[in-house]
Parts: C-alpha cells; sequence; structure tokens
C-alpha cells in the first residue's frame, strides 16, 4: 500500500476512535511511544488510550514522506465542539508492510506566547512578507 494512503487512513481511524480499524495497520507487538509525555505503549494499550479518550474528535493526515524504513506524518486532530485542536509529527518503522513502532510528538495549536506577540515576532504561517499572500 501506498505510504500517504495508508497512514490517511490510519489517521481516519484514529479520528473516528475505531479500534478494529486502526489494528489493521500495525504488526503484531508493535510499540508506540509519547515522548512529549514519556508513555511507552503496547498496541491494546495504544489502541485503549486512543478509543477510550473522552469526546468526539476528528482528524486529517496533512503529510507524508517515506524514508529509509519507514514514514513520517504530520496531523492534525480536533475535538468535534472546536474545545481543542492538536498536531502530531509521528515517525513509522514499518516490518513487512505494518507499523512495529511509531514514534510521535504532540503539541497543542493555539496563539504565540505573549511575549514574542509583545517583540512582533514572526507571523501567521500561511502569510508571506506580511502580504497576506499564502506561501503554500
Amino acid at each position: 500500500m501506498e505510504i500517504h494512503a495508508m497512514l490517511t487512513g490510519l489517521w481516519d481511524a484514529i479520528a473516528r476512535q475505531d479500534a478494529p480499524a486502526m489494528r489493521t495497520y500495525f504488526a503484531p507487538g508493535a510499540v508506540v511511544c509519547w515522548h512529549n509525555t514519556d508513555e511507552r505503549f503496547t498496541l491494546e494499550e495504544y489502541l485503549r488510550a486512543n478509543c477510550e479518550y473522552p469526546g468526539e474528535w476528528r482528524g486529517r493526515l496533512e503529510r507524508a514522506e517515506a524514508v529509509e524504513g519507514g514514514a513520517v506524518s504530520v496531523a492534525r486532530v480536533w475535538a468535534a465542539d472546536g474545545s481543542v485542536a492538536l498536531h502530531a509529527v509521528s515517525f513509522y518503522r514499518f516490518e513487512a508492510g505494518k507499523i512495529a513502532r511509531m514514534d510521535e510528538y504532540w503539541g497543542d495549536d493555539g496563539q504565540p506566547p505573549a511575549w514574542r506577540q509583545a517583540l512582533g515576532l514572526g507571523r501567521p504561517i500561511g502569510v508571506e512578507n506580511g502580504s497576506g499572500e499564502g506561501a503554500e
């Protein structure tokens, strides 16, 4: 299966909190690490953590790149009620076409901190040179 299609399917299943669908992407004995919180999960623990997380969620894959022996992706996940939005950067190692290891880094979406705003640093990613024209 092509990497982008595979990871799109995975992130669709994650957003739906659909454990049976998620399981199809992983090798038996797969390991998932969430580095921000220093947690290592078995596949069963990972499925439970995702599927028992409270609330209704949406998500989409924003980018996927194949690398030697695996892939890297960026996905956006948000609460259906709009209260929370996050981004995840994930590194995958594959064995026999399935995910054997996934290392994830999660971050909350939000406004820049006040100190950077006060210094006038940066601008929205979609704005190039202050012209209002999208960079993408």
